[in-house]
C-alpha cells in the first residue's frame, strides 16, 4: 500500500517506476550514449521514455530519465511537487507553463537549450518539427516521493508557489547577469538557448586552459558547464554523491574510482578498481560518492560538458564550501588532485589513447612529486 513501507520492501520512488511502464536503465558509472537506449511508451506522458539509474544517483536521491517527443505531437500536462531539470538533446519546440487560474507562458527551445520548471507549475513540451525530440531530464522525484510516499498528492497538489513563479514573462529569458564568487563563474538564468556553445570563463584551477560556467536556474545551484581544449585531461577529483556528467562536444573517456585506494590506485596495485567510462555527445557518467574521477578528451575539437546536480534542498556541507573545495588541492585541504600528485600512469593512458586517434598530447610538462604526503579517507 502508498504511503506505507514495511522492512525490506521496495522504495516508493522505485515502484512508481516499474509502474510507469518504460524501461529502466541500470549500470555502474555510466551510459556512454543515452540517446541509443531503448525507449518504449509511456502512457502518462504521451510520449516514449527510459529512466536511467546509476549507482551515484541513486546515492543521492536524484533520477534521470530520456524522453520521446514525436514529430508533430507534444507530451501531456503535468505538474508536480519535485524539482526538475531539462536539457534538449535533439530537436525544436516550445513549452507552455502556467499555475493553476493563471494564463499560459510560452518559449520556443531547441538543441542544446537548457531550462529549469518551476516547483508544482504545469508544464507541457510541443514538438516543432516533423522529427521526434529528446530530452534528458534530472530530478529530485525520490526524495520528494520518500517523503511524502504519495505520489497521486505530488502530482496532483493545488497549491501554487508564487513566491516562485508568478507568471512573469521574462522568467525564461536568457539572463545576462554573469559574477565572480570565490572561484567560481556564476550565471543565474532560468534559460540557456545552447549549452553547447555558451560563453564560458577562464578556470585552470581544474584543467590546463579549462573554462567553465556554473548556473543557478530556479532551485538548481550547482550545475556547470566546461570546456577544456584538444589533447589534454581535467584534474582529479572527489565530491558528494548525485553530479551527472553530460558530454556535450566532443570525445573521451572518464576515469572512476573509489577513494580509499588512494591517489595512485596503479601504482599501488588497485587499477582493477578504476573503471573507464568512454562518453561522446549524448553519453553520461556519475560518480559515486567520494569517488576520483577524470575526464579525459581523445578527440580533435575541444571537449565540452554538462555537470547537473541539486535541485531541491541539500544538507550536510554547505553548497559554497563543497563548490570551493572541488578547486582546492587536497595537499591545502580540498578535493582536487593536481597532475603533479597523481599516479603517473593516468597520463601514459591518456598518450597512448591520443596516439590511436591520431591526436597530438598537449598537456604542460609535470615533474611528479615524491615527498611524503599521507592522504587521509
Amino acid at each position: 500500500m502508498e504511503g506505507q513501507r514495511m522492512p525490506g520492501q521496495r522504495k516508493i520512488y522505485e515502484s512508481w517506476m516499474e509502474k510507469e511502464g518504460i524501461p529502466i536503465y541500470e549500470a555502474p558509472a555510466g551510459v556512454e550514449d543515452i540517446s541509443e537506449l531503448p525507449r518504449g511508451p509511456w502512457a502518462r506522458t504521451g510520449g516514449r521514455g527510459t529512466f536511467i539509474q546509476l549507482d551515484g544517483t541513486k546515492q543521492a536521491g536524484k533520477l534521470i530519465y530520456v524522453a520521446e517527443i514525436p514529430g508533430g505531437g507534444s507530451l501531456e500536462p503535468e505538474k508536480h511537487l519535485y524539482d526538475e531539470l531539462i536539457y534538449i538533446l535533439r530537436g525544436r519546440g516550445l513549452s507552455e507553463i502556467w499555475n493553476q487560474g493563471q494564463a499560459k507562458r510560452t518559449f520556443e527551445w531547441g538543441t542544446g537549450s537548457m531550462f529549469a520548471m518551476p516547483l508544482n507549475a504545469w508544464h507541457r513540451l510541443v514538438n516543432g518539427g516533423r522529427e521526434p525530440v529528446l530530452i534528458m531530464a534530472a530530478s529530485n522525484a525520490p526524495i520528494v516521493m520518500e517523503a511524502f510516499r504519495n505520489t497521486e498528492f505530488i502530482f496532483n497538489c493545488d497549491y501554487n508557489f508564487t513566491d516562485r513563479y508568478t507568471g512573469q514573462a521574462d522568467y525564461f529569458l536568457a539572463g545576462e547577469k554573469r559574477y565572480k564568487e570565490g572561484l567560481l563563474n556564476i550565471w543565474e538564468t532560468n534559460f540557456v538557448p545552447d549549452v553547447r556553445t555558451a560563453v564560458l570563463e577562464n578556470a585552470f584551477v581544474k584543467a590546463a586552459g579549462g573554462q567553465s560556467i556554473q548556473f543557478r536556474m530556479a532551485s538548481w545551484t550547482r550545475i556547470h558547464a566546461s570546456q577544456w581544449p584538444v589533447g589534454r585531461y581535467h584534474k582529479a577529483h572527489y565530491h558528494g554523491p548525485g553530479a551527472v556528467i553530460l558530454g556535450l562536444n566532443g570525445v573521451g573517456y572518464a576515469l572512476v574510482w573509489p577513494r580509499q585506494y588512494g591517489i595512485h590506485p596503479f601504482q599501488d596495485g588497485h587499477g582493477d578498481k578504476v573503471i573507464k567510462v568512454g562518453w561522446k555527445a549524448g553519453g553520461i557518467y556519475a560518480p559515486q560518492n567520494e569517488w576520483f574521477h577524470q575526464h579525459f578528451n581523445t578527440g580533435n575539437q575541444p571537449a565540452r560538458q554538462l555537470r547537473v546536480t541539486g535541485g531541491g534542498s541539500e544538507f550536510g556541507l554547505p553548497r559554497a564550501e563543497a563548490d570551493q573545495a572541488v578547486m582546492v588541492s587536497i595537499r591545502e585541504g580540498g578535493w582536487l588532485l593536481n597532475y603533479e600528485d597523481e599516479d603517473p600512469q593516468i597520463r601514459r593512458m591518456f598518450q597512448e589513447e591520443l596516439r590511436k586517434n591520431g591526436v597530438e598530447f598537449t598537456m604542460p610538462p609535470v615533474t611528479y612529486r615524491t615527498d611524503p604526503f599521507k592522504f587521509s579517507f
